[in-house]
């Protein structure tokens, strides 16, 4: 299929990112490999959202740094990069309302998809205020005769975060719904995992399944966020896990530690904790 008339397809991938690790980097490229072999799909870019710090995970450090840390890893790639919109937000912000921007900023000009309300005044030169997150909602693809001209925007995640979809009051269901009907989920797994089962037992993963990309991983990789952390507590190498320029980073600010694996212990995570609240109202 020629390439003007393939699918075009931005990846997105949210999270903490706690330190950014090649894992992390290797999600895009298995993602972009599988599109591309579809021949009905064409990857134009790869975003990389940070969580903000108001998500109170344990152990979670400033978004600063978090933020450096990804800009620092792709600074080399020519289609990979990072987004601070989400991680500058004072408020934690639903994964959904994180795709409706980035899906925003792709429309064609016009006033009814304007951005006015999803991004934050700026003033030239001056740091953009923290701001909660205040956007229109995404029309229905039926409402849109062009949606077919603006390239689709993907949530790239691990198994973990599609199996996260089953944990009560940590999303939802209105959100998962909308993520995989309207915008897609790209699934990086371990070949024999079970995601292909959950799918097949969550009623709403299951209506949409064709809009869930599974994509097996055969050169298995067990790099993680949290065993970084723990081979730094303990004083451990961690080189060949991240990119070197993130080692180098980690190690001048002297970034993880006992200390700041501590940070948010004892708060409730953000979603559970609006959970909690809307549920009370």
């Amino acid at each position: 299929m020629e390439d003007d008339k393939k699918t075009e397809v931005v990846l997105l991938a949210c999270g903490s990112f706690n330190p950014i690790t090649n894992m992390h980097l290797r999600l895009f490229e298995l993602a972009k490999d599988y599109f591309n072999e579809t021949g009905k799909y064409k990857v134009i870019k790869g975003i990389i959202s940070p969580v903000g710090d108001a998500y109170k995970k344990k152990g979670l450090i400033s978004a600063d740094h978090r933020v450096a840390m990804a800009k620092l890893a792709t600074k080399n790639s020519d289609w990979v990069e990072v987004d601070d919109w989400e991680s500058s937000q004072s408020e934690w912000l639903e994964t959904l309302k994180v795709l409706r921007y980035h899906h925003q900023k792709l429309l064609p000009p016009d006033p009814a998809n304007s951005l006015q309300n999803a991004v934050p005044l700026t003033k030239p030169g001056r740091k953009r205020k923290q701001e909660p997150n205040r956007h229109d909602p995404v029309k229905k693809k039926n409402q849109n005769p062009d949606i077919k001209s603006v390239p689709q925007v993907k949530l790239l995640c691990g198994s973990d975060i599609l199996e996260s979809f089953g944990i009560p009051n940590l999303w939802k269901l209105e959100d998962i719904t909308e993520i995989v009907e309207n915008h897609g989920l790209v699934c990086i797994s371990r070949a024999g995992n079970s995601v292909q089962k959950f799918i097949y037992e969550s009623d709403i993963l299951w209506r949409h399944k064709d809009n869930i990309h599974l994509v097996e991983e055969w050169i298995t990789n067990d790099i993680s966020s949290t065993k970084i952390r723990r081979a730094l507590r303990r004083g451990q190498s961690i080189r060949y896990l991240v990119p070197d320029v993130v080692q180098a980073y980690i190690e001048k600010h002297n970034l993880y530690s006992p200390e700041s694996e501590d940070r948010n212990a004892g708060l409730i995570l953000a979603p559970l904790q609006k959970q909690a609240s809307e549920s009370k109202n």
